[in-house]
């Protein structure tokens, strides 16, 4: 009697995976679409290796077009990725329907595809808007150019969120800030985002002396402290401009640049150590006034001067 039921199940077993069904069908697709999955991450490897060559060319360009246009290309590849990694999944899925469904029985068709249908329904139906709006926003910024892979930006309407762009993808973005922290953010939801050339912030430093050659000797002198590195300054300040506006009176200006949520590299420890090195020093008072830190960005200079005139006439 156990020998007869134990045959029977093993009979159901053989005709249940050897006949097409729609419950063989149905449990194949599945696992075709869990083997696609690991099968796309394999693929997407490739995809991402070919982008990091791509950086480290842009890294090591000098030619600021050449970096424009390498920098578009490794956006592009991190585009291609998540596409690479869809189409490997659909493309699963679809052969094993082909291998294993009974393609003239239209009733199992019918049925299968209702099944799927459904399926398909319940599990995007809260998902497919917020995906779709997450999509048409990041087409529009890929197809405008807003920012590429390597670029450091602030995003809106989140003050503090910024950092390098390590990945674009057409449903969301992924930055690094200067802590190391990973940032996530949905394509929907970047308002706005400001974009720093170069990934540089250049400060300059007015400082005025009553003598020229006593000033520039405490300057330089605080010029050699600075640390310089990727995420401090990015090389040595350097005095960009010697005026004399009187007698006693000089006006030397020193330039520096550095990464964004680095600038009081700039604006306080570099002026801390002109008051230093002055105070420590023999003699009288050099520097007549406070030392004036500004923003020195030569196409924000052109621009506002565009302005400024316009205003004028």
């Amino acid at each position: 009697m156990q020998n007869a039921q134990l045959n029977t199940i093993l009979q159901e077993v053989q005709d249940f995976v050897a006949q097409p069904n729609i419950g063989r069908t149905l449990i194949g697709v599945l696992f075709a679409i869990i083997l696609s999955y690991w099968l796309s991450r394999f693929v997407a490897k490739f995809v991402v290796r070919l982008a990091q060559f791509i950086a480290v060319r842009s890294d090591n360009e000098v030619r600021e077009e050449k970096i424009i246009q390498l920098r578009r290309i490794e956006t592009y590849l991190s585009i291609l990725t998540a596409f690479v990694r869809v189409a490997v999944i659909v493309l699963g899925a679809f052969l094993a329907w082909r291998l294993l469904a009974d393609t003239t029985n239209d009733q199992n068709n019918a049925i299968f595809a209702l099944g799927a249908g459904a399926f398909i329904a319940v599990i995007t139906g809260a998902t497919i808007g917020m995906v779709l709006r997450d999509i048409t926003a990041g087409a529009i910024m890929i197809i405008e150019h807003w920012f590429h892979v390597g670029d450091f930006i602030r995003v809106e309407p989140y003050g503090d969120v910024g950092g390098v762009v390590e990945q674009v993808t057409l449903r969301s973005t992924k930055l690094r800030n200067l802590n190391g922290e990973v940032i996530h953010l949905h394509n929907q939801h970047i308002m706005a985002v400001k974009v720093t050339p170069h990934g540089l912030r250049r400060i300059a430093v007015d400082v005025f002396v009553n003598n020229e050659k006593v000033g520039e000797n405490i300057i330089t002198k605080a010029i050699e402290t600075m640390p310089v590195g990727t995420i401090k300054v990015a090389k040595k300040p350097e005095i960009t401009r010697r005026e004399k506006w009187g007698d006693h009176l000089h006006l030397i200006t020193v330039v520096g640049e550095t990464p964004p949520g680095r600038e009081w590299l700039m604006e306080n420890y570099f002026v801390e150590s002109l008051k230093d090195i002055e105070e420590r020093r023999k003699g009288g008072t050099v520097m007549v006034r406070p030392p004036i830190v500004r923003f020195s960005d030569p196409d924000a200079e052109r621009s506002f001067r565009r302005a400024v005139r316009t205003s004028q006439k």
